[in-house]
């Protein structure tokens, strides 16, 4: 039996773990944590038989006692605390944002595996992960399903056998628009994601190609290769999750219907492979699969993080921190979408990156970024 935690679990990923763990016999929840929905936390608990729960926002914590029987914990501390306690087998974190860091410290401190669901662990402080990773000597699981992918492909291959890392991006709804189009766009049509369903944030970065961005730079981390060895291409189709090439010649792919049961189900029972209700793709039905290099003057967010990346330091954290602050103000109607890169390379050019050495300076080097880009898009705090 594996003991899992879910930290994120009213967010998309979270319930599709939910749903994994309730159909497998040998993985049992042990606790969960979200930011504020308790009523969707507490009935969860129930169901699984829960020792503990979470909220980020004390006073939805304050609620849950009153409603659940077990141990729950308030405030972004008490998330962490939670995961200090259960020293669960595996930690699936699919917080959002860059509280999600100090969770995944905290589980691998624990002893924990980690499943990451939470890009911005390691766009913002990937050196301290990777670090922490080789002391405790767990596993890193990548919950993207690109990431996961690439890990499938990498499977029994040795490091100097491998050429190059291809990240497929499906080109958002966009895919094609000129700059001078992109200047009209509005929320409801950055939303409409033509392949995948996620949660709004997530959507608008994969209209700017951000998401892409960010996926790189945590590719640079979880594979250790470097920028210039990781190439993006555009999908459309989002069949091709990822490539690997080798020297030999041989690229070797994952594909697969869009389903993000099947990376979290990896994740969780790895090194299995437990049956999902995923789609099956088939192939007798014929279908064309198209890939074309991504207009990096039309979506220069994809320009930006690999700059960001390859400058290294407090610079990813910077640039994930202004585009949080720029995709909040976009959807809020505080700011039209070509703003968005606008406010992130403003921030880029007034920030100089430091070398990464706490979590606590990761911290600091976020509220910075986010203050900046506020005064460069002229939005309140």
């Amino acid at each position: 039996m594996r003991t899992v935690a879910i930290l994120g679990a009213t967010g998309s990923v979270g319930r599709q773990a939910l749903e994994i763990v309730r159909n497998h016999p040998d993985l049992r929840l042990a606790g969960l944590a979200a930011h504020g929905s308790h009523t969707g936390v507490v009935a969860a608990a129930r169901e699984h038989g829960a020792d503990a729960i979470a909220l980020a926002d004390p006073t939805a914590a304050e609620r849950a006692r009153s409603e659940f029987d077990g141990r729950v914990l308030g405030g972004q501390d008490g998330v962490v605390e939670l995961v200090r306690e259960l020293r669960a087998d595996i930690v699936l974190n699919a917080i959002v944002g860059a509280a999600g860091l100090e969770a995944t410290m905290a589980a691998l401190d624990a002893g924990s595996d980690l499943a990451l669901a939470n890009k911005e662990s390691l766009v913002a402080g990937g050196e301290l992960v990777t670090a922490a990773v080789r002391r405790s000597g767990r596993l890193l699981l990548p919950v993207d399903s690109e990431h996961s992918a690439l890990q499938q492909c990498l499977e029994g291959a040795s490091p100097e056998s491998l050429e190059s890392l291809v990240l497929t991006a499906s080109g958002g709804p966009f895919r094609g628009w000129s700059q001078e189009r992109l200047a009209d766009v509005v929320p409801a049509q950055a939303l409409a994601h033509p392949t995948w369903s996620m949660g709004a944030k997530i959507t608008i970065d994969s209209a700017t190609l951000m998401n892409k961005g960010l996926e790189l730079i945590e590719a640079h981390h979880l594979f250790g290769v470097s920028y210039r060895r990781i190439e993006v291409v555009v999908h459309p189709q989002s069949i091709v999750h990822g490539m690997a090439r080798f020297r030999d010649g041989a690229l070797i792919a994952h594909l697969g219907l869009p389903d993000m049961r099947v990376p979290i189900s990896y994740a969780l029972t790895y090194p299995e492979r437990a049956a999902t209700p995923a789609p099956r793709l088939d192939l007798s039905q014929g279908f064309a699969l198209e890939f074309e290099p991504p207009d990096l003057d039309a979506f220069r967010c994809l320009a930006l993080a690999r700059a960001a990346g390859e400058a290294g330091g407090t610079a990813p954290c910077a640039l994930n921190a202004a585009n949080e602050v720029a995709v909040a103000a976009f959807l809020a109607g505080e700011c039209r979408f070509p703003q968005i890169a606008d406010a992130v390379a403003a921030v880029l050019d007034r920030l100089d990156p430091e070398p990464l050495e706490s979590v606590e300076q990761v911290l600091a080097a976020d509220a910075a970024a986010r203050a900046l880009a506020r005064d460069a898009l002229g939005v309140p705090a």
